[in-house]
């Protein structure tokens, strides 16, 4: 689920009536309204700076010439119409993973995301692509910003130096961090911010990518002891690549895409607090909280450098790369059924299983039609397992409160339900080391899908309304059944009794439920919901009384 701006608790909430009315009419409020107002102008339906000049661009029209093009060429022609891929579980491996292909980039960079925090990590990664632009490579930038909290804005520094472009997409109107000034303009302009791209793309010189359900941040890459997102990072190359460019071109180009000098009130190239001429590695104190040495991990090259002398094999496969287009909304508006965009081939694709299907997804809000797809699968004789986010892990309270809905309706059905944990009592298969884990922060962030150990989806599409009609998504459909047994046995390191509930009907009962785990080695049930606290739970459950569906 992106979580723009709902009726959300955490660090993420923006838009609540709820909050908003606990203010009162105070001329505060009074104050923040008239001020959101006034940067409230123009068209609705565009975004602010759509008038502003931009060049259009594409991608490497010769990717061949490059030396990460020419490393994978062999391999490509000797597997003809199939692409390379590899998955990386371990959320540290996705921050060398990036930082080394910018460092080993000759030609172009081109990343789209949908959080790009100003932190520990994602100042790391901006740092290296301004070393790459000084030696020449082109980098261009995608990013939403309807997560974007204060330190974001970092990156816009970047967007006045040579061979950096810097774009955001369908960005806010005041350009400030005051919650109570966003929040009025959320309300006030929500069909349009409600649109949002919750893409996840990394593209080197038109060659090598890397896609899935990571953002770059902290949270993302597994070494912030206040919270740890675990998810998988597919490494592509061959043929899918230039499927890949060709998304973020048609994305770079759109109208929502918008350039950073346009919403700034002053020039933001302020580059020389970013000057490489004497750079010097900076501190990463929760990387080394995590137990890792990043320097000495880059000095090594690995994971990249066993990717590029085949120690790390590649596994070749057919694949299909699926995207909803930069329109998805206006197309949604016109008529266009959302069934026709991306989410189209993901269903059909769970349509034709035969033996077993397994979901892992963040947040699991089913709709009508995919309540009725797991109950013919059931009627069938077809298991279906599911992992998703148990109220303790869930940084989302309302999006577990419309799954609450659901559970007693899928376990009737026979659908295997589990809640991964928020302390892990075995680290195998988190992607993250003991040492973070410990912290009891853990959640679960990744969204793919199994069917019958032949094939999976693997993206950015969470299992909810949210991600079939309010976002943008992209993802990977892999016919392999190599890959397919790899997330297949992650998944059942992660529903093992010390890192997840198995959620079951109670016995005698046809509606309450119960929680089995093991804690310090014994079996444990819980008959009343696991949370942070007797508030969250509470909450939770008075939530689960708002018709939110549609918006999780």
């Amino acid at each position: 689920m992106s979580h723009i701006y709902k009726f959300r608790s955490g660090p993420c909430e923006r838009a609540s009536p709820r909050g908003i009315l606990q203010l009162g009419i105070s001329h505060r409020l009074a104050l923040c309204v008239a001020l959101a107002l006034a940067f409230l102008g123009g068209c609705a339906s565009l975004p602010p700076g759509s008038s502003y000049p931009k060049t259009h661009s594409v991608s490497l029209s010769d990717p061949q010439t490059t030396r990460f093009g020419r490393q994978f060429a062999n391999a490509a022609q000797k597997n003809p119409g199939h692409s390379g891929f590899r998955i990386f579980n371990v959320g540290i491996d996705g921050f060398l993973l990036r930082l080394e292909m910018i460092n080993a980039a000759e030609r172009t960079l081109d990343l789209q995301y949908y959080i790009f925090r100003g932190d520990e990590s994602g100042v790391l990664i901006t740092d290296a692509l301004l070393r790459a632009s000084d030696r020449g490579v082109r980098v261009r930038v995608l990013v939403d910003e309807g997560e974007s909290v204060r330190g974001d804005e970092q990156l816009f520094r970047l967007a006045g130096h040579a061979n950096i472009e810097i774009r955001v997409f369908n960005p806010w109107a005041y350009r400030g961090h005051s919650k109570f000034i966003r929040d009025a303009e959320y309300l006030l302009r929500h069909s349009r911010l409600d649109y949002r791209m919750h893409n996840k793309l990394f593209v080197a010189d038109g060659s090598v990518g890397l896609l899935g359900g990571r953002n770059i941040g902290d949270q993302y890459f597994q070494i912030d002891p206040e919270s740890q997102f675990a998810d998988d990072d597919v490494f592509a190359v061959g043929p899918i690549t230039h499927e890949l460019s060709s998304e973020f071109d048609e994305f770079w180009n759109c109208a929502f895409a918008i350039p950073a000098e346009a919403l700034q009130h002053r020039k933001t190239g302020d580059v020389a607090a970013y000057s490489t001429s004497h750079y010097r590695p900076r501190e990463a104190p929760k990387l080394k909280s995590a137990g890792l040495n990043y320097a000495e991990k880059l000095a090594t090259g690995e994971p990249l450098a066993g990717l590029m002398s085949g120690a790390l094999s590649l596994v070749w496969a057919d694949a299909q790369f699926v995207s909803d287009p930069p329109d998805k909304k206006k197309l949604a508006a016109a008529g266009t059924r959302v069934g026709n965009l991306m989410y189209k081939p993901v269903a059909e694709m769970a349509r034709q299983v035969k033996s077993e299907l397994i979901i892992v997804s963040p947040y699991f809000v089913p709709s009508k039609d995919e309540l009725g797809l797991l109950h013919s699968h059931r009627q069938h004789g077809i298991r279906v397992r599911a992992l998703t986010n148990s109220l303790e892990s869930n940084p989302e309270t309302a999006a577990h409160a419309g799954y609450m809905h659901y559970r007693v309706e899928l376990l009737r059905d026979g659908v295997q339900l589990y809640e991964v944990r928020s302390l892990l009592g075995n680290t195998r298969g988190s992607g993250q080391s003991a040492r973070v884990s410990r912290y009891g922060n853990y959640s679960l962030h990744a969204k793919l899908y199994v069917m019958d150990t032949k094939e999976l989806y693997i993206g950015s599409m969470n299992f909810d309304a949210r991600s079939r009609r309010l976002n943008t998504e992209m993802g990977l459909i892999i016919h392999d059944g190599e890959l397919a047994q790899q997330e297949a046995s992650r998944f059942e390191a992660m529903i093992r009794p010390e890192n997840a509930y198995s959620v079951e009907l109670r016995p005698g009962s046809s509606s309450r439920l119960v929680w089995h785990t093991v804690e310090n080695g014994q079996p444990v049930d819980y008959d009343r919901e696991p949370a942070r606290n007797t508030w969250h739970r509470v909450k939770a459950r008075l939530l689960s009384f708002l018709p939110l569906d549609p918006e999780l």
